[in-house]
């Protein structure tokens, strides 16, 4: 099971947010508190950012401490928003680049933690349910990329914006899985907002926090599956809950109808 975190307000390097914290991602990777199926995410990892051109993102499928080159480049990468994963791979599902999170299309850049029982059965379910081109564009083998096919379609549905598609998810994703049990903590950045998504059917969602005034990180709004920092500042995002974080307003929770 995944560990993820997203940050956006003032420019940052990479490096601050992914290195630096005292318990970031790169110590979540092979430390997590938190995560109740694994002990490690050693199966690749992946990060996206905010360019003056549009999102980009790297992935890789070797562990985060593994990457000889990461140190170098995060003390010159510099954004205002970032988000990234630690993957901890989900049996039958290949450590490959292609399964590496975030996934990045239609200018969305997406991750997901968590797990959908049978999802051999609900892949095919999922699939009847896309338009031609969102099933085109998947590229690998993960309930989390076709999660983010779904949440895509039900935008191209006619949801008005990320968060109306986000909380449709759930509603739409009962009907497909019949039953199953699935943990679903997603975050999406879209270029101007953080979304983050706490919700599971059948079982207890993993966990998700946030915080708005960590003194690290001035100005800046951070969500991650664990706190990252030591301060007394985060707080849970209740199950059943859409997170928006905006650089520009205040933080804001809305139950899933």
């Amino acid at each position: 099971m995944c560990r993820l975190a997203a940050y956006t307000g003032p420019p940052i390097p990479l490096a601050h947010f992914l290195l630096a914290p005292a318990h970031g991602l790169s110590v979540q990777a092979y430390a997590p508190r938190e995560m109740r199926a694994g002990h490690v995410n050693a199966d690749g990892y992946g990060f996206g950012w905010l360019t003056g051109e549009g999102p980009a993102r790297l992935v890789h499928d070797k562990p985060v401490w593994a990457d000889h080159n990461l140190p170098t480049l995060a003390r010159v990468l510099v954004a205002p928003a970032w988000i990234a994963a630690v993957r901890g791979a989900t049996p039958g599902l290949a450590n490959h680049p292609a399964n590496t999170q975030p996934f990045l299309a239609d200018d969305l850049l997406f991750t997901h933690n968590g797990h959908i029982q049978d999802f051999g059965v609900v892949r095919a379910r999922i699939r009847r349910q896309l338009n031609p081109g969102i099933e085109a564009s998947i590229e690998g083998t993960t309930d989390s990329e076709y999660l983010f096919a779904l949440i895509r379609q039900l935008r191209a549905d006619g949801a008005p914006g990320l968060r109306e598609a986000l909380a449709a998810l759930p509603g739409r994703l009962a009907e497909i899985l019949g039953g199953r049990r699935a943990l679903i903590n997603i975050l999406v950045a879209d270029g101007h907002r953080l979304y983050a998504l706490r919700h599971a059917s059948g079982d207890t969602a993993p966990s998700l926090y946030f915080t708005t005034d960590d003194e690290e990180y001035p100005g800046g709004l951070l969500v991650a599956s664990e706190a990252m920092t030591n301060g007394s500042h985060w707080q849970t995002v209740p199950e059943g809950h859409i997170l928006t974080l905006d650089p520009d307003r205040p933080a804001e929770l809305v139950a899933i109808p």
